[in-house]
């Protein structure tokens, strides 16, 4: 009876930080925009135009075709 009591205490837990994470993300959305923050892992990816380095394999590296067009990039 203890361990099931336990188990619905942790598993109550992760809800709540699965709540106020989802808020936090939320919130960021709402001050900096869609995309600005993104959970690690997943395979959501935005569509943006890119300019090509003139390096094949720089550009396939880079994911999107070269560098992204509107954004600062740090070399």
């Amino acid at each position: 009876m203890a361990t099931q009591l336990k188990l619905v205490e942790e598993d109550k837990k992760a809800v709540d930080r699965q709540k106020a994470l989802e808020a936090a993300l939320a919130q960021i959305d709402r001050a900096f925009g869609k995309g600005s923050a993104m959970k690690l892992g997943s395979k959501e990816t935005m569509q943006v135009e890119s300019i090509s380095t003139g390096s094949l394999g720089l550009d396939i590296a880079l994911g999107i075709g070269g560098l992204p067009r509107g954004r600062v990039i740090e070399v």
